[in-house]
């Protein structure tokens, strides 16, 4: 399996997603001031209906399966009927022998394994998955980004190989400038002809990532969202149940909002947005009257955990980063320049490790 793919793998999940994205894009810009960050969030046209069993066998049988379980799965996708029915009424039969059957658990899985061999053909170019959310990014120096758009125009090729469909119309480019050069330096990026639109902000797995990469947008969002479910437990409150069953109701609904991949972006939000969102936390604690944990020690608390699992974790694509000392005691800090970098993710984990040592 591609271990830039972040789905379907154990101890992974979407903050490990964005963790990487952001800090292979951080760690870039750290290395010097003309640096910058080209990211292609690349959309498929139905994904899962255009995956070909005959290829995604052999793909199956090169990574070593079994050839009794590839004709399986592959007797499996082949000649499937399908018919729609609506109330009494029953559509003709239609056979199927491409894509994998709607709503099929082993959708998800089967598609992982079908581009496991999509990966990034370059040291300056990074291929992040998650399903079949693709990021194509281009770590750019000295405005080279001849690189990038050769990765991009391998994608496409290997997608018409591969019979996957790039939708164009729905593929964004973002870029992460600290420089603030002028939009005519950065070249265009065209797929199969068509113009790639380019966009200040995207939201990525529950996320809105800004060129900036600014998180005021994002907590604006979560507080937001979150104070609306501030009137469903008042209304609890007003029915006199427990306090135990509306601390409960807060932590299901309203903090998970609030501290929904955190990780990825609390150490970097400024005091004021912090702020806006511990406002949240307050109000429900009047409502609740009892005491909320603040959402400080909620992220400190689990980049230690989220911390601890990749160490323990020899496949993820980050535990390299996390290297003992001589001692064996401290984990090794990493070298940053800028502030941005100090505070992101895997900075923030080794001081918390560190600490709690």
């Amino acid at each position: 399996m591609d271990p830039l793919q972040f789905a379907y793998h154990h101890n992974r999940s979407t903050d490990d997603a964005i963790a990487h994205l952001l800090h292979t894009t951080l760690t870039h810009l750290d290395k010097g001031r003309g640096n910058y960050v080209k990211m292609l969030f690349v959309d498929y046209s139905s994904a899962f209906k255009t995956i070909i069993p005959s290829l995604l066998t052999t793909k199956l049988e090169d990574l070593g399966l079994h050839t009794s379980l590839c004709d399986w799965i592959s007797n499996f996708l082949m000649d499937r009927p399908q018919s729609v029915r609506v109330g009494n009424c029953v559509s003709s039969t239609l056979t199927l022998s491409t894509g994998a059957p709607q709503g099929c658990v082993l959708n998800p899985l089967l598609y992982s394994l079908y581009t496991y061999k999509c990966t990034a053909t370059s040291r300056s170019t990074i291929i992040v998955k998650f399903a079949d959310d693709t990021i194509v990014m281009g770590l750019i120096s000295d405005n080279d980004e001849r690189v990038y758009l050769e990765e991009i125009k391998h994608l496409e090729n290997w997608c018409q190989e591969n019979n996957l469909l790039l939708n164009v119309s729905k593929t964004k480019e973002l870029i992460v400038d600290c420089s603030k050069k002028q939009e005519w330096h950065y070249k265009p990026v065209r797929i199969s002809g068509t113009k790639v639109e380019r966009v200040d902000s995207f939201r990525y797995l529950g996320v809105h990532i800004l060129q900036d990469l600014s998180w005021s947008r994002h907590t604006n969002s979560l507080a937001k969202k979150a104070r609306q479910h501030l009137y469903h437990l008042r209304r609890l409150r007003d029915f006199r149940l427990p306090s135990k069953v509306l601390r409960n109701f807060y932590t299901c609904t309203i903090e998970s909002i609030l501290t929904g991949n955190s990780t990825v972006w609390f150490g970097n939000s400024t005091k004021q947005d912090r702020q806006a969102l511990q406002r949240v936390v307050r109000s429900a604690e009047r409502i609740t009257h009892t005491e909320l944990p603040d959402l400080q020690t909620i992220y400190y608390k689990w980049c230690q955990t989220k911390a601890r699992r990749i160490v323990k974790d020899p496949t993820h694509p980050k535990n390299r980063i996390f290297s003992l000392l001589k001692l064996g005691k401290c984990f090794r800090s990493l070298k940053t320049k800028t502030e941005r970098l100090k505070r992101s993710f895997f900075p923030q984990a080794i001081r918390a490790l560190n600490q709690g040592n």
